[in-house]
């Protein structure tokens, strides 16, 4: 079996009891840094007998099928990185699929997120969001990818590291506006935890002097444009001219504008009637 074990993102203190007996029973621990993994067992009192091997993104390619073999013959490898869920920004995509690939059993022992911490304490709303972690590093790369995210109406999340940080916020405040509502937060569950609120233009000011740390960003979605119903009839009307039928038409431009479906409908209907 495949353990996709989550460990602590800052307090040693959040780690569950399942993880500490998955870690002292594991007999293959891959870790994206085998120093960090002694240092956590260490602070967590756990010993362990399991055979600990490196898992990063410079050897996943070369050390998965090993991985895989050892799943093979019946044991258990247990898999971590520095912080919180393998595979999410973190190694351990490629083997989760392998092992998939493979018919091998795979679980998880969840544990803390920055993810989901950062989007509680944001203050921002968390009902839909969409995680787009690092952003490519390059200026012109970043600001593509943030014009491409203006209209995004879910609520955003980010990692990005504290030396890039206000470059990014700069550049997000370009793409969607300096007053839009944000949260940088740091060392989240850590002694020195900080989450800052604001609007992008603010908050990039702030950076240049202050961002140290491990960082998440949390960045609200779009505000939802004002739907003009007739546009929305006009548009299923011209949908339904060129041969489409009137439920398919309806949903279809009532997904695009944001007009509730059922009020669009009708709206078609008394059209018709005029």
């Amino acid at each position: 079996m495949l353990v996709l074990a989550g460990t602590p993102i800052g307090s040693a203190e959040d780690a569950s009891p399942r993880l500490l007996r998955t870690l002292a029973t594991a007999e293959v621990i891959a870790a994206e840094d085998t120093r960090r993994l002694h240092g956590l067992l260490q602070r967590l009192g756990v010993q362990t007998s399991a055979r600990v091997v490196s898992y990063f993104e410079g050897n996943e390619a070369v050390r998965t099928p090993e991985l895989v073999a050892e799943l093979r013959e019946g044991r258990t490898v247990v898999l971590v990185t520095d912080a919180g869920m393998p595979s999410v920004s973190d190694p351990g995509y490629r083997l989760v699929a392998a092992a998939v690939a493979e018919g091998v059993a795979v679980t998880a022992v969840p544990g803390p997120s920055a993810v989901l911490t950062a989007l509680a304490v944001s203050g921002l709303p968390v009902d839909r969001f969409t995680f787009e972690g690092f952003l490519p590093r390059r200026a012109g790369e970043r600001s593509r990818r943030l014009a491409r995210l203006a209209t995004e109406e879910r609520t955003m999340v980010f990692f990005e590291a504290p030396h890039r940080l206000a470059d990014f916020l700069d550049d997000a405040a370009t793409a969607l506006g300096g007053d839009r509502s944000a949260a940088v937060c740091r060392e989240l569950t850590k002694t020195y935890e900080e989450v800052r609120r604001g609007g992008l233009a603010e908050l990039a000011g702030w950076a240049r002097e202050h961002a140290r740390g491990e960082i998440t960003v949390v960045i609200s979605g779009a505000p939802l444009a004002d739907a003009d119903p007739v546009d929305a009839v006009a548009e299923v009307q011209q949908l339904m001219a060129e041969g489409a039928r009137l439920k398919p038409a309806v949903a279809e431009v009532a997904e695009r504008s944001g007009v509730p479906r059922n009020a669009l409908y009708q709206a078609v209907l008394d059209a018709r009637k005029g």
